[in-house]
């Protein structure tokens, strides 16, 4: 582990480093509470062994200042005392504190300590990271790997540039399914899902919007420019080659739709999703396989 020493005594420092050392850790070392802060912010260490007194914020401070810090990752933070009273115990775990120990210190009682805080700052870490799958997993399509609706809403949501929803929509899709079955139909939206994705920036996002229907959110685009990159998408999908007995094309297409959010049309994300949905509607009535923009009649 990474362990941070906070003592304004150069004795104390010395011991509980040598202490620390023989433990097999990392150390750094801090000379009074203020600079044990500002070690603590760019060193994230996994433990604190830190005195009760000391110049600037004191090991109350500093363990009120970690635990208000910590957000996905745990500190262990044990408390040094100089005679281990109630009183002076008590505080340390209000301010959150998780051990102490007191001066003189004793190596053995310390490195019994240290093999605690690693247990425990272990888990934490295993906690993490289980949450952070499980946040990923309620974003994400089971199916596609893309985001989801859940996500989009999110994204939307802080999206204040100029951007383009496009609406794509796998045409004859049910036929689709119909003649070649369900199992065939996921592996068409998986590949298509991929195309999608590869055909977009990084910055962009795709996003499986429900059943056949995808959704891209087009960052620092003019509609203009959205149509020329949901062409190059369109085609794409129509290169793969999937064969569709049931579509006049011979193979899946899709069709978009997009609408703009830019200058002179700052509309909530309701009313583009709205614009993009009929944009879509469009090119599907003007024959499928075309890309349409809001307010326009469709690609020719």
């Amino acid at each position: 582990m990474k362990i941070l020493i906070a003592d304004d005594d150069q004795i104390s420092r010395m011991i509980t480093k040598a202490a620390v050392e023989q433990s097999g850790h990392e150390c750094i070392v801090a000379v009074d509470g203020d600079s044990a802060w500002q070690l603590y912010k760019e060193h994230s260490p996994e433990a604190v062994v830190t005195d009760l007194m000391m110049p600037g914020l004191n090991g109350l401070d500093l363990c009120r200042a970690i635990r208000a810090a910590e957000e996905d990752s745990y500190t262990y933070v044990i408390l040094v005392t100089s005679h281990g009273s109630r009183k002076d115990v008590l505080a340390g775990m209000e301010a959150g504190a998780d051990d102490y120990v007191t001066k003189p210190l004793d190596p053995f009682s310390l490195h019994i300590r240290l093999l605690a805080a690693h247990r425990i700052t272990s888990l934490h870490a295993d906690l993490a990271r289980y949450r952070s799958a499980l946040t990923e997993q309620a974003r994400t399509d089971p199916l596609t790997k893309l985001h989801n609706r859940l996500k989009l809403a999110e994204d939307l949501g802080t999206l204040d540039r100029d951007y383009c929803l496009a609406m794509v929509d796998v045409d004859n899709f049910k036929s689709y399914n119909d003649i070649y079955g369900h199992q065939a139909g996921d592996a068409a939206l998986i590949a298509i899902a991929s195309t999608l994705a590869g055909e977009v920036r990084k910055s962009d996002g795709v996003y499986r919007f429900g059943g056949e229907e995808f959704l891209l959110v087009l960052r620092d685009q003019q509609a203009d420019d959205a149509r020329m990159v949901m062409e190059r998408v369109r085609s794409a999908v129509q290169d793969l080659r999937i064969e569709h007995s049931g579509d006049p094309d011979g193979v899946l297409t899709i069709s978009a739709g997009i609408s703009a959010f830019t200058d002179g049309h700052r509309a909530g994300t309701e009313q583009l999703l709205r614009e993009a949905d009929l944009a879509l509607y469009a090119a599907k009535a003007s024959g499928r396989n075309r890309v349409s923009l809001a307010g326009s009649r469709g690609s020719e």
